[in-house]
């Protein structure tokens, strides 16, 4: 799962578009460009006031794998298009096609989510594969036990009668603990390169010290089975990033790391949990939000000039199929240094 930008869909007030870039969505910037090598441009409008009417942040992916491309932002699952008018949106949008045109990309990607502005122009297109879910939090933790499906709760109470145990990490050495699971998770399971170890001691360096960043892990026997990356800023927390040993998962330790997210989450003043972008191709996991109290609403991404790219594609394709398939054959020994150099043309 990936880090979620900006801070509203539709803001309307000049103090939403000058508080859109928060620390924690600058540092994601920065992050990406300093270890991926992406071009980050940031384009703003000014109205009358002499005051920031809207911001777009992009990045420049040049790959000779993956082509040359203009996202907002890679690795995000949504990016919302800042402003506080219909005329600042469309001058933020007509200068994102011109530096599209200007740098020869392939096309443009718009992560924002649902957007009027951009669903009126016909020189964008939109594509709706994903769904994005949240749920509402409350510091009762008896309230929030009663909401989750009676499955939910079963399998909760399943991991702590089997002993299974959730810590949160202190230091930065539990990040490779962490890194194995995800490393294990991403191949093993969804067939997919995944990040380096050096990408999640940068997570860590950006957003712990801050308190930003919280990494929940569960164990057996005192052996790590799962982990789940936090992030939040503001009023939401993020499910960032989780990953388990798929030959642990007869003792629900997901359940119970999110039960624990839920738990301290709402203790500590959080309105809601986002889960992340979901494919609607992936009933069974929309289903498992759902169990959650998790509420869904869409999210399209835009495109200029055609729809295109990774984020474009079909978890039912035969070309996912086909990759995912291919992947899931390497030896862990191969996966994780070639993930690792591979992960940057997947932004």
């Amino acid at each position: 799962m990936s880090y979620t930008t900006g801070v509203a869909h539709d803001a309307t007030t000049p103090n939403n578009v000058r508080s859109s870039e928060t620390v924690a969505s600058r540092a994601w910037f920065d992050l990406l460009r300093r270890r991926y090598g992406y071009e980050d441009t940031t384009l703003t409008t000014v109205g009358a006031d002499q005051q920031v009417s809207g911001t777009l942040p992009l990045c420049t992916v040049n790959s000779p794998l993956t082509g040359r491309r203009l996202v907002s932002l890679p690795f995000t699952d949504v990016c919302p298009l800042l402003t506080v008018d219909e005329a600042s949106a469309h001058q933020l949008l007509d200068r994102a096609v011109t530096l599209a045109q200007a740098r020869h990309v392939r096309y443009l990607e718009l992560r924002t989510g649902s957007n009027a502005v951009l669903a009126a122009r016909d020189d964008f297109a939109a594509s709706n594969l994903y769904v994005r879910s949240a749920v509402p939090l409350t510091r009762e933790t008896e309230t929030l036990f009663a909401e989750l499906r009676k499955s939910v709760r079963q399998q909760v109470r399943k991991a702590q009668r089997c002993g299974v145990t959730v810590r949160f990490a202190q230091t930065r050495d539990d990040i490779a603990l962490y890194h194995r699971l995800h490393l294990r998770t991403r191949s093993r399971k969804h067939g997919m390169p995944a990040q380096s170890r050096r990408f999640f001691l940068d997570l860590w360096d950006t957003f712990a010290p801050a308190g930003m960043l919280h990494l929940l892990l569960a164990a057996y026997e005192g052996q790590p089975i799962a982990g789940m990356i936090l992030v939040g800023e503001g009023d939401t927390i993020r499910y960032a990033y989780g990953a388990s040993d798929e030959r642990a998962l007869h003792l629900a330790p997901n359940h119970l790391l999110l039960w624990a997210a839920l738990c301290w989450a709402g203790k500590r003043g959080f309105s809601s949990l986002d889960m992340g972008r979901t494919a609607l191709a992936n009933a069974g996991l929309i289903e498992f939000k759902r169990g959650w109290g998790a509420l869904e609403e869409p999210l399209p991404y835009y495109y200029y000039p055609q729809v295109a790219g990774l984020a474009a594609t079909s978890e039912q394709s035969k070309t996912y199929h086909l990759l995912t398939a291919c992947w899931k054959r390497l030896p862990l020994a191969v996966a994780a240094p070639l993930g690792a150099a591979l992960y940057k043309h997947l932004g």
